[in-house]
């Protein structure tokens, strides 16, 4: 790409003809995408849509990644932050189950939609096949070159392209083709951060007093499973540990479709002592005392970790980001076998209180979920693993404002969220050490810089997962949302790159800022229409309103605005720009504060006449992790040409605060 066209043909060809003697499988696209996560396969539908050949490479057999693979809970922070093909995603969730949005789900039904999104796209999409090499010429990836893992370590499928993307959680692909790369943590003096390296914090933490010898006060008797031997070392020191990863778990309780708990491989209830300790000083209660029990549709669960002793396996994963296939397999199978054991522990073992057991027993793993892998997701949780160190390395001061990027692909609006990293001996008990949850800051943009490496070492890869971030600032980012708006923009810019024979740092964020803008969905079909306060000239406000700033996830986007009826009479009127002929469904985001208002007025004009509304809120439902949910105004036949449409809210008669944070305009063939 960089050496012209007819140079990138040439090596292509030479490249072509020393494959065919070896006698493999050779392949061609425009671009390939290494890994079929939620990413993944929002950019290859975004590029394949755009015209582009397209090949997805999955090491596994399913697609969607975490987002198929039991996070059925989604952690969004801020619904602003999610736009595009991931706000379709959800959008698609909320068809099938009934309502506009949806962002609590079960795992086959992501699937479904993921596999959907392959279905109505010419991409192509290659199972069991993971990275075996590189070819380069200068920066450039010419190939890769792929085992199968029914056949490891022979040259089984090379995959020619103009442009790459990694879309795995790992981060193997940009590590093959030689950008810089972090694993663990830096020192807080690499960024001049305050929560990045060790940190012994008190969330997700044992109560003091935990013995951490086998024989408690021996230290002779050796440690207790799980506790490691190493001196703790003082906060913000750099290290090359990973923060814990676990399994979001799927359980049901509908009798019918559930499979009993049943001793697990390799089962040994001594893995469980620490729990047993941690309950004798701090006596069970229920099931939420040890897990995060997020209930999802049709009778399942969404289980994640909780306080000391939960379904983070601290520490058994230190080596899985630089680790080869087989062992990564083997990793995988140590805390399936783990995870496994703490249900069957917890209902069957006799420590465990017997109103415990009993309510464990009431769930078990539902049969329509993971029919291919017994009931069991294939997909553990990788919180983390590579990150790229590319033309600019996203830190704290990104997250908390006081750095700013203007060349945003994304934005992220999630607390800066590390869990554990590692358990050891601390003044002679058990502690955690590793978790760091620090909020209190609005949606921040994330650099287009952070998506591709250094342009002298890979000029033809973006990385819109394993982006370049600190480890502290990457615990913000790193949610599944973000993921598919970062893949969405990242094959924009590819297809640019390849369109324009660009190295990819040199794709202009104008040009893909504008083809996202003209053509969200990817697919031409026509856009929402959305007004809030990022853009005031769309809103002309009357009366006493209050600027607010979302750092609490209160409001919709950066800012909102919000005003009391005892201070008279306040209108906001909402002015739709660019709003085409035609019918659309009109919504109000409605963001629930102690003191507002349970009622609001709305006057909706349709470019010909004027229909007044009062939405009674107390009833609204906010699902999952966001204060706020759109409500719908109805559906009108916008009429262009005559007077502009609006929407305007009044606090009139209003019995609390009236928020004024956006309007939405959905088309006809999106709802």
């Amino acid at each position: 790409m960089r050496q012209g066209k007819q140079s990138y043909f040439i090596c292509l060809f030479i490249l072509f003809c020393c494959t065919l003697a070896r006698g493999q499988d050779v392949r061609t696209a425009d671009i390939c995408i290494y890994g079929g996560s939620s990413a993944g396969v929002i950019a290859a539908y975004t590029a394949s849509k755009a015209g582009k050949s397209v090949i997805v490479i999955e090491p596994g057999r399913r697609l969607g990644g975490l987002s198929s693979g039991g996070l059925g809970q989604t952690d969004i922070g801020n619904k602003y932050v999610v736009k595009g093909l991931a706000l379709d995603f959800y959008r698609k969730m909320g068809n099938h189950y009934g309502s506009f949005e949806q962002w609590i789900f079960e795992p086959k039904v992501a699937e479904g939609i993921f596999k959907d999104y392959m279905a109505q796209c010419d991409a192509e999409v290659l199972f069991g096949h993971v990275l075996l090499d590189v070819d380069k010429e200068g920066a450039d990836i010419r190939q890769i070159r792929l085992q199968s893992t029914d056949d490891l370590g022979r040259d089984s499928v090379t995959v020619q392209a103009k442009v790459f993307l990694d879309c795995t959680y790992e981060g193997d692909l940009l590590a093959k083709a030689g950008a810089s790369y972090h694993v663990g943590r830096e020192s807080n003096s690499t960024y001049s951060e305050t929560l990045n390296g060790v940190q012994l914090l008190t969330k997700h933490q044992f109560p003091d007093g935990v013995d951490p010898y086998i024989v408690p006060g021996d230290k002779s008797s050796g440690l207790v499973w799980g506790v490691r031997d190493d001196v703790l070392e003082p906060n913000g020191t750099g290290d090359d540990k990973v923060q814990a990863y676990n399994f979001r778990i799927a359980l049901t309780n509908v009798p019918e479709n559930r499979i009993p708990i049943t001793e697990p491989d390799n089962y040994d209830p001594a893995r469980y002592e620490l729990l047993r300790r941690q309950k004798e000083i701090d006596p069970w209660k229920a099931l939420t005392d040890v897990f995060i029990w997020s209930l999802m549709p049709n009778g399942k669960t969404d289980i994640n970790n909780r306080n000391g002793f939960s379904t983070d396996m601290i520490g058994a994963n230190w080596d899985y980001p630089e680790a080869d296939y087989e062992r990564r397999q083997a990793i995988i199978k140590e805390h399936e076998d783990y995870t496994k054991g703490l249900l069957y522990f917890v209902g069957n073992d006799p420590s465990v209180p017997e109103f415990i057991r009993k309510e464990m027993k009431e769930w078990g793993y539902p049969k329509d979920e993971y029919v291919e892998n017994n009931h069991w997701t294939p997909q553990l949780y990788i919180r983390e693993a590579r990150r790229l160190i590319g033309e600019l390395v996203m830190t704290q001061h990104h997250c908390q404002g006081r750095d700013f990027v203007t060349d945003a692909v994304g934005y992220a609006a999630y607390q800066m969220d590390s869990h554990n990293c590692d358990r050891l001996v601390v003044n002679g008990m058990v502690k955690n050490e590793g978790n760091v949850e620090v909020g209190g800051f609005p949606p921040f943009p994330i650099s287009y810089r952070s998506i591709v490496p250094k342009r002298d070492e890979v000029s033809n890869l973006l990385v819109p997962v394993c982006m370049s971030a600190s480890h502290i600032a990457f615990g913000s980012i790193r949610m599944e949302p973000v993921f598919m708006v970062l893949a969405q923009s990242a094959a924009i810019a590819a297809c640019l790159a390849v369109d324009q024979d660009k190295k990819v740092q040199d794709v202009s964020i104008i040009d893909i800022d504008k083809q996202f803008a003209a053509n969200p969905k990817a697919d031409f079909r026509k856009a929402d229409v959305l007004i809030d306060f990022r853009d005031p000239s769309a809103v002309t406000l009357d009366g006493d309103w209050k600027e607010s700033r979302s750092t609490s996830r209160r409001g919709y986007g950066p800012i909102y605005k919000q005003t009391d009826v005892k201070k008279g009479i306040s209108i906001a009127r909402f002015n739709p720009k660019g709003l085409l002929s035609g019918e659309y469904e009109v919504y109000t985001y409605y963001s629930r504060l102690p003191q507002g208002s349970k009622k609001l007025t709305y006057r909706i004009h349709n470019g010909e006449k004027l229909v007044e509304k009062v939405l009674d809120l107390s009833n609204v439902e906010i699902k999952g992790q966001t204060s706020g949910a759109w409500v719908s105004l109805g559906k009108y036949q916008i009429i262009e040409g005559t007077d502009n449409p609006y929407v305007e809210l009044s606090n009139e008669g209003a019995d609390g605060v009236v928020v004024a944070n956006a309007v939405l305009f959905v088309p006809e063939d999106d709802q």
